[in-house]
């Protein structure tokens, strides 16, 4: 550039021109000081401020070096130093700058402004003269002026500073630089923006990074998958990836599980090798190229609860959501082909169904196989074509009907046990009307026979073995949750006492008996027989149990569930409640897992033939459930086994709490004769018969009928008073409640007693009488008489 305008060096200087350097120097100064205080623009006045001392320094050199006035005329030496100075001066400019004189010829420019300018483009060229011509002017006269100059197509801003004085006035020119955007910032915004959403809907991950290697943007998917839950900081590119054996990239977040990855870099700068730049990352297949399901698409499919997967025209498989790996039992394992899910005789079948849809017609259609997981259940795999999802050809949906398969059972299970309970119902109905008959016989001979008689040891026998079969008939009952409980309020401490030395008994020696008890255990509503049943039933299974090892510890433990407490037992079954618990653990040789679902199935045992009916446990279950509670079994084997029962805390008024070693009246022989007219009906005729001796020999006159239409007959044509209607509940044509109803249109006060082998709880719900009472079956002579005079001492004292 220097050597370009060297010319200007090498012109003497007339004696007008002496005082050049020192006006130029001034006027640069000036100028500087205006910029800085005026606009603050620092770069721009150190520039002028250097450009005038430098010219300053350069002029003086160059006149010291002249002849004196009048001396012969000599031809100066060009101060191409001096211009060095100059140029170098004018380098420090931030931007493109050059100085000319006043007709606008180039003297002198730096660097910049050859750069920006090319030959076409000089500003300062013959023919554009015209276009800086009122310009220049303006600058000339004022001292400075602002506007753009058309060069071409182009409009460039430009500033120019007046400088010199005298008929040697030169132009300063700047030409300011457009604000270029910072490409960096550019590119961050387009790649988590549109750009970067329209690549992830292509299936690409995409980050920008910066000359470092540090994240500084990414796209929706690459931050979803990529970065930690809990990042801080600016993670760099190795902390996020890692190139493993198999050659491609991996994300680190997801671990060995991972899917593998191919990059591509596209720097920001192509002339720069590296440094900042876009990394696209796509999916590897195994045959190298690129996965066609988006990252969207992936994990739109990984929400659904239905198993799908998306196969290409090959028939290999591009993608597959959780829900699919485990219906076709996957697992972690790489699949290449559906047909790898499937038993041999199943894969051709599958092959072929998937390469028809992948390049026929789009159509879909189920075909059952059977998994290599699971091969005896045949499952649904459905098929569709796919048309225009990239390589994907072929969609097919697999749902995991395990537990589908499960449920059904439970629903089996559930059924074979409502109709096992219905038939136990039935059979023990009939069983208690026998037993009635049995046992009150038994009880009417009793009244003859004294114990010296040869008799009387008969009879006990029969009376004996009879309440044994009644026991029987209870547990039927109790499975099928159709006996007849008589509830009480009560402390689970109280029955346990009341039990324990009964258990110490029955334990033997070599198992020790503990007994726990919390705090502030609430009160329940049970029976109390019943629930001594129940412990009595759990713990001779508990000590059998234990006596394959040798003995062990039996542990009875009471305590409380708070509400708050229900939901850290994990149970989806046991309802938020306030909770009396009763536990009983064994350190016995535990139940097999594969058992332990089938333990409260009646007539289920692991017993030896001879030694347990299988009612035991499917009795504790029907007390407890017929109680309003709950019950859990958990097991290890070899360890022990323990049972929870979960009773609801039933709250009752201090008046109504039960008082220690409290017991019921005991009734005499003597206070149970009577007076009146009761009225009989029962259809089955053994009953019917003891029941009338029964009452007849505690001083009442009976009134027998076989059905409830020949007892409304009675009634009807009776003059004198029934004192009490004693009916079965169940009988042929008309049914007792359907009788009582009847009876009470005539006789609205009439005090009723049912006698039935079905629970009275079962009952009550289709007896929609008021004021009645209830008398379960088998009963004796004594229990009759004693249903009999507390109903009738009830309707007395209403009177």
């Amino acid at each position: 550039m220097l050597d370009r305008h060297a010319a200007l060096a090498a012109e003497p200087l007339e004696p007008s021109q002496q005082w050049l350097g020192p006006v130029l120097a001034g006027a640069a100064l000036a100028s500087a000081a205006v910029l800085y205080f005026g606009e603050g623009d620092t770069g721009w006045a150190a520039g002028l401020f250097l450009f005038g001392a430098f010219l300053f320094g350069a002029v003086s050199l160059y006149q010291s070096r002249r002849p004196e006035a009048g001396a012969a005329a000599l031809v100066p030496v060009a101060p191409t130093e001096e211009f060095a100075l100059a140029g170098a001066a004018l380098r420090l400019a931030a931007d493109a700058a050059a100085v000319t004189d006043a007709e606008g010829r180039l003297l002198l420019a730096n660097p910049r402004f050859d750069k920006r300018f090319s030959e076409h483009l000089q500003p300062f060229a013959a023919e554009r003269a015209d276009t800086h011509e009122a310009l220049r002017s303006l600058a000339l006269r004022d001292g400075a002026a602002r506007d753009k100059l058309s060069l071409g197509d182009q409009k460039v801003d430009v500033d120019i500073v007046r400088v010199g004085a005298g008929t040697e006035r030169l132009l300063l020119w700047r030409f300011p630089s457009a604000s270029r955007p910072d490409r960096l910032q550019v590119s961050a915004q387009r790649v988590a923006g549109e750009t970067g959403d329209r690549l992830a809907a292509a299936g690409v991950l995409a980050a920008l990074i910066d000359d470092r290697g540090r994240l500084v943007a990414a796209n929706r998917p690459f931050v979803q998958r990529a970065l930690p839950e809990k990042a801080t900081g600016t993670p760099t590119l190795a902390d996020l990836l890692e190139q493993r054996d198999d050659g491609y990239l991996h994300l680190v977040e997801e671990g060995e599980v991972g899917t593998p990855l191919r990059g591509v870099h596209v720097p920001i700068d192509p002339s720069v090798d590296g440094g900042a730049g876009t990394l696209l990352l796509f999916e590897a297949r195994e045959d190298g190229g690129i996965a066609a399901a988006s990252d969207n698409v992936q994990a739109l499919i990984e929400l659904l609860p239905l198993g799908l997967a998306l196969v290409d025209r090959d028939g290999r498989f591009l993608t597959m959501n959780a829900a699919f790996r485990q219906a076709g039992g996957v697992g972690e394992a790489r699949v290449s082909y559906p047909g790898d899910l499937v038993v041999k005789e199943d894969k051709g079948i599958v092959a072929d169904t998937v390469r028809r849809h992948a390049r026929g017609p789009a159509m879909s259609g189920d075909i059952a196989v059977r998994l290599s997981k699971n091969p005896k259940e045949p499952v649904a795999l459905t098929v569709a074509g796919l048309r225009g999802i990239g390589d994907a050809a072929v969609l097919l949906l697999l749902k995991d009907n395990s537990e589908e398969a499960k449920l059904k059972r439970q629903i089996a299970q559930a059924t074979k046990m409502q109709a096992v309970g219905q038939l136990a119902g039935g059979v023990a109905h009939d069983f208690n009307n026998i037993l009635t008959a049995i046992i009150g016989h038994c009880d009417l001979m009793l009244m003859r026979h004294t114990p010296g008689d040869s008799d009387y040891g008969d009879i006990q026998q029969i009376k004996s073995n009879s309440n044994r079969a009644a026991g029987l008939t209870r547990q039927l009952l109790a499975f099928s949750r159709q006996q007849t409980l008589r509830p009480q309020v009560l402390q689970l401490a109280d029955v346990v006492a009341e039990v324990s030395h009964l258990l110490k008994r029955l334990l033997g020696e070599t198992v020790e008996l503990k007994v726990k008890h919390g705090r502030d255990v609430g009160l329940v509503r049970a029976d109390p027989g019943q629930l001594e049943q129940v412990i009595v039933n759990l713990a001779v299974n508990a000590r059998d149990a234990m006596m394959e090892k040798g003995g062990g510890i039996l542990t009875i433990q009471t305590y409380k569930v708070r509400a708050d407490q229900v939901a850290d037992l994990g149970s989806e079954i046991l309802p938020i409640a306030d909770y009396s618990a009763l536990s009983i653990s064994d350190t016995g040789s535990g139940i097999p897992p594969a058992v332990l679902g089938k333990i409260f199935e009646p007539f289920f045992t692991t017993k030896e033939v001879g030694k347990g009916t299988g009612l035991g446990l499917s009795t504790v279950y029907g007390i407890v459930k017929q109680s309003g509670g709950y019950i859990f079994a958990d097991s290890k084997v070899g360890e022990g086994t323990s049972f929870v029962i979960y009773l609801p805390v039933h709250e009752v008024a201090e008046d109504d709490r039960p008082r220690a070693g409290a017991k019921p009246k005991e009734e005499n022989e003597e206070e149970l004769w009577g007076q009146g007219t009761i009225l009989l009906v029962e259809d089955e005729p053994m009953v019917r018969t003891v029941a009338e001796r029964a009452l007849t020999r505690h001083g009442y006159t009976v009134l027998t009928a076989n059905n409830g239409e020949e007892a409304l007959e009675i009634l009807e044509n009776e003059e004198q008073d029934i004192a009490l209607l004693v009916s079965d509940v169940v009988m042929p044509m008309m049914d007792g409640p359907t009788m009582g109803r009847e009876a009470r249109k005539d006789r609205p006060g009439l005090p009723i007693l049912f006698m039935s082998g079905y629970a009275e709880e079962q009952l009550r719900k289709s007896i929609d009488i008021d004021n009645v009472d209830f008398l379960p079956k088998p009963f004796s002579v004594q229990e009759l008489a004693e249903a009999v005079r507390e109903v009738l001492a009830k309707e007395q004292g209403k009177q």
